[in-house]
């Protein structure tokens, strides 16, 4: 028995097209003005963007957002 033509059952044999998933932007986490952690993730974040630790600095806003004074 061959699988017919829109069969959900049938194993797809070729790769499907990339997914684009979109930018969130506006998300960016916010340091608060006079708090010295929030000041430190802050440059650790810029530091690590720009050395190219991208995982590093996401890392950094991670832990902005969770921040207690957030």
């Amino acid at each position: 028995m061959s699988a017919a033509a829109g069969d959900v059952t049938a194993p797809r044999t070729y790769p499907s097209s990339p997914v684009f998933l979109p930018v969130r932007e506006g998300q960016v986490a916010r340091p608060v003005l006079d708090c010295e952690g929030c000041s430190r993730l802050d440059q650790e974040r810029r530091d690590a963007r720009n050395r190219g630790g991208h995982s590093a600095a996401s890392d950094c806003s991670v832990l902005i957002r969770r921040h207690p004074h957030h």
